[in-house]
This record gives structure tokens, C-alpha cells and sequence, in this order.
């Protein structure tokens, strides 16, 4: 997408230093919108991030904030709002994973990932929900995850939080929709990253020959899909879960 259908629309993306999050920043601040870069630690890669969308021609700044705080993200949602009036678009993509089988697993790696991946995209909702509900127009995007949806060996922790993403996503609908504000989560399947690049040959075949489009997805496709859904061409899709996985099987 390359046209300026969101400009003069304010968005935050969580955890958009790099990834996923990078790209859909980069994608919305294309179409015009004026994107805060959420970030956990990777300051460097955030500013690189903001100077990128800045060159695209539209305003972008970077806030650190951990997510799975309270207190953090309502401090960032009030310095959004101080600097532009408003939060038109939210984009809960900041995740982790520490995979261990679920009879190993440290009650640590289960609360790390629960409380950046759901109970993070639960504050930012939150606090984001007030600017939208004031001016009767939202669109939120959760970024969950094929996991989320048929679950996965080594991955209990994940996949709930994913599973859990998607809960939240139909509930929130439900209780916003007749204030104009959408809620949709998109579920990507194996897509290109640092992570995919390290899997042995023999994975990467098998995988391959599960999926009928024969490749990986990649950041872009997620981040067009999220663009998407952020206009107002997407006014009624909501309470939705679009997979972006190739058609695997």
C-alpha cells in the first residue's frame, strides 16, 4: 500500500524496533499516519526505526516502555496523546518465547511470556481504549500467531498467551464496536525472521512441505494485512482471525 489513506491518524506499534513490529510501523507510516516505536531495551534499532518512517515523509518518535507495566504504558499512552491529541491505531505486536516442554517448564518462562504477550496487549488496550472511545473511531490490531490457534510441541506458554490474544481480540470487539472502533488479530504462521534463518535444512523442508504456496511468509505481507485493517476500508471486519500462513496443513 502507498497511498496516504492514514494521514493525520496517530498509531502505536508495541515492539516495533525490529521484525514484525518495523515493518508494520514502516507500512503505516507510508500510508501517513504518525507512528510512536514502542520499545523494550534495542533503543538503537527503535531510532533507526523512527528515522526510516520519518524519511517515508511523516512524523515518528520512539518511547521505551515494558509492556507487561502498568504504570509504564499509561505514562507512554499520555505522552502520545500529549504530543498529538490522540491514539487512533493500536498494533499490540511486542512478544517473546522461551520454549521448554511444558513437565520442564519454570514457572518463570510461563509468567515472562504470559505477561508480555497477553497481559501487554491487555494494558496497551486499555489505556489506548480512552482516546479512541472519546473520539468514537479505533482500530486495533493483535499480532497472535498460528500457535495461538492449533497450539504447538514446546510452546504451552506461548501458544496460551497466543490462544488467550485471540479471546481478548473477539471480547474487546464486543464491547467497543458501537463506539466505531474495530478489533481483528492476525495470526502469521512461519515467517521470515532472524529465528527461521537458524532452523536445520531438514526443518525448513519439512515445513516447506506443509505450506501450498511453497515459501515463508514475510513481514510485509503481515504488515500490508495490519494497514489494512487500520483504514477505513476495513470499517466492517471486526472480532476476526486472518491467517497469514500459506495455507499450511
Amino acid at each position: 500500500m502507498t497511498s496516504k489513506e492514514l494521514e493525520g491518524k496517530v498509531a502505536l506499534v508495541t515492539g516495533a524496533s525490529r521484525g514484525l513490529g518495523k515493518a508494520i510501523a514502516l507500512e503505516l507510516g507510508s500510508m501517513g499516519a504518525n507512528v510512536t516505536v514502542n520499545y523494550g531495551s534495542n533503543k538503537e534499532q527503535a531510532l533507526k526505526t523512527v528515522g526510516q518512517i520519518k524519511s517515508l515523509g511523516t512524523d515518528a518518535i520512539a518511547i521505551k516502555a515494558d509492556v507487561a507495566e502498568s504504570s509504564e504504558v499509561k505514562a507512554m499512552t499520555r505522552q502520545i496523546v500529549e504530543i498529538h491529541g490522540k491514539i487512533d491505531i493500536l498494533v499490540n505486536n511486542a512478544g517473546i518465547n522461551n520454549d521448554v516442554l511444558l513437565p520442564r517448564m519454570p514457572d518463570k518462562a510461563w509468567d515472562e511470556v504470559m505477561n508480555t504477550n497477553l497481559r501487554g496487549a491487555y494494558l496497551c488496550t486499555k489505556f489506548a481504549l480512552r482516546s479512541m472511545m472519546d473520539q468514537s473511531w479505533g482500530r486495533i490490531i493483535n499480532i497472535s500467531s498460528l500457535a495461538g490457534i492449533i497450539g504447538n510441541a514446546g510452546q504451552a506458554n506461548y501458544s496460551a498467551a497466543k490462544g488467550g490474544l485471540i479471546a481478548l481480540t473477539k471480547s474487546t470487539a464486543r464491547e467497543v464496536g458501537s463506539r466505531n472502533i474495530t478489533v481483528n488479530a492476525i495470526a502469521p504462521g512461519f515467517i521470515s525472521s532472524n529465528m527461521t534463518e537458524k532452523f536445520p535444512q531438514e526443518t525448513k523442508t519439512e515445513i516447506l512441505r506443509r505450506i501450498p504456496l511453497g515459501r515463508f511468509g514475510t513481514p510485509e505481507d503481515v504488515a500490508e494485512l495490519a494497514a489494512f485493517l487500520s483504514t477505513d476500508r476495513a470499517s466492517y471486519i471486526t472480532a476476526q482471525v486472518i491467517s497469514i500462513d500459506g495455507g499450511i496443513i
